[in-house]
């Protein structure tokens, strides 16, 4: 029996389209997936090559991959500074969106290191592209030590690199995960790691980019009649009677007078004093809820003086460049797959045709390689146990020949033990009458 298929609704196909339109017409103004030809794309910095402190790139897919053709560029040498950059056609991201995509790796399992990009405008000299050239947007993960395992998105203006107030954790695993930055025209953000959301809110709030839009009336005072003691003395509590005859100390009922003790030479024997448990120090009435209570004043907000909104906020001309620049104490480290583009949907899609499609994949080698270590690591355990236990039963034989030994003495061993002269039998070996510092 043929089944019969009831065709989508005109509004379904409608919506489908719109979505399709709306991926192609997005613009993309750079996509690297490291294929054929990324080294003519990219340069190399020079910066600290004289100080042979510049670390070198692999191009690589990784130990552990979903896809051994599908490579990227992944740090090479421990304890090196990495610079290399790309360049792509100059835009501005004035009223429109701007993402900003990547992937990175970390197969080392990073003790301390970067993983971040960097967006930069106007000119750039690449080959000496480094940690002091200006960029205006820096954004990826950061990992060091215990404290720092957070993803760094800084925002610079006029020369000033401004951090995110709000704390963003990165993946720490040796997997390879997705970091996107959105930027809309309205001011507003998201982070996504792995096309799922992480943050989001506002670039006025969440950067001190501009000063704040309100602060507290620094004129205002706080009303004389203000009341803002949570708790105060309750008004009927009354102290005992006979409370402050109380003494602090008491002689001390257990002690009892020395049997040497003279009078007339010590004197009139006192028993030493102790705290007096029942003394409870200076008397306080208990608090109670003060019913006049109105909370702690604060001055009311005002518009700030200070403040010059800049409806640009969001936005930055001259983009021109792509780089990464970062130092790493154990390498590693492997980038893949970056997009700059003004559709937060294309992005999403090119996260799912490049990431998406390879992540189990590569989940199932990095199990399979974690086996195989730790299968190696047991093997190297016990064949360390077998050799202490052959070391163990030769020494136990050696030890059972040695009593066999001293069992079966000759009878002229042991005549010569009895004709042995008593102060000689009992003279102490002379090492060991050394000091035991000398020995």
């Amino acid at each position: 029996m043929a089944i019969r298929r009831t065709p989508p609704p005109a509004a379904v196909i409608a919506v489908a389209l719109l979505a399709l339109a709306s991926i192609a017409a997005a613009e993309v103004y750079f996509e690297e997936t490291f294929e054929y030809g990324w080294e003519n794309r990219w340069v190399k910095s020079d910066w600290k090559k004289d100080e042979n402190m510049a670390g070198d790139w692999n191009y690589t897919s990784g130990k552990w991959n979903g896809d051994p053709d599908d490579k990227g560029i992944q740090t090479a040498e421990d304890y090196k500074f990495y610079a290399i950059s790309a360049e792509f056609p100059e835009f501005s991201s004035k009223n429109k969106a701007l993402v900003l995509q990547f992937s990175v790796k970390h197969e080392q399992k990073i003790e301390c290191g970067g993983g971040y990009v960097k967006l930069l405008s106007g000119q750039v000299d690449q080959k000496n592209f480094s940690g002091e050239t200006p960029y205006s947007i820096m954004f990826g993960p950061d990992i060091c030590g215990y404290t720092t395992k957070k993803v760094h998105a800084i925002l610079s203006r006029n020369g000033t690199n401004h951090l995110i107030k709000k704390d963003v954790p990165c993946e720490t695993d040796q997997l390879t995960h997705v970091y996107t930055l959105i930027i809309r025209p309205d001011a507003t953000y998201t982070i996504l790691i792995d096309n799922e959301e992480k943050q989001s809110g506002s670039i006025y709030s969440d950067w001190n980019i501009l000063p704040p839009k309100k602060i507290r009336d620094p004129n205002a005072t706080k009303p004389e009649d203000w009341d803002d003691k949570e708790y105060i003395p309750d008004p009927e509590d009354k102290k005992p009677e006979g409370y402050d005859d109380i003494p602090k100390e008491i002689p001390d009922p257990d002690a009892k007078k020395p049997e040497d003790w003279n009078d007339e030479e010590d004197g009139e024997w006192t028993a030493p004093t102790i705290p007096n448990p029942e003394y409870k120090g200076p008397w306080m009435p208990k608090k109670i809820k003060n019913p006049n209570y109105k909370g702690k004043w604060k001055a009311p907000m005002i518009d700030n003086p200070d403040f010059k909104d800049d409806p640009d906020i969001y936005a930055y001309s001259n983009l021109r460049y792509i780089g990464i620049e970062l130092w790493q104490v154990k390498a590693g480290s492997l980038f893949d797959n970056i997009l700059i583009c003004d559709d937060p949907e294309y992005a999403k899609k090119f996260a799912e045709e490049t990431w998406g499609k390879h992540k189990d994949a590569e989940k199932a080698a990095f199990d399979e390689a974690e086996k195989k270590r730790e299968e190696e690591e047991n093997k190297d355990l016990d064949s360390d146990i077998d050799d202490d236990e052959e070391v163990d039963d030769s020494e136990t034989e050696a030890d059972a020949d040695a009593d066999s030994d001293s069992d079966t003495k000759s009878e002229s061993d042991v005549k010569e033990d009895k004709e042995q002269p008593q102060e000689d039998k009992e003279k102490p070996h002379e090492e060991n009458e050394k000091p035991h510092d000398e020995l």
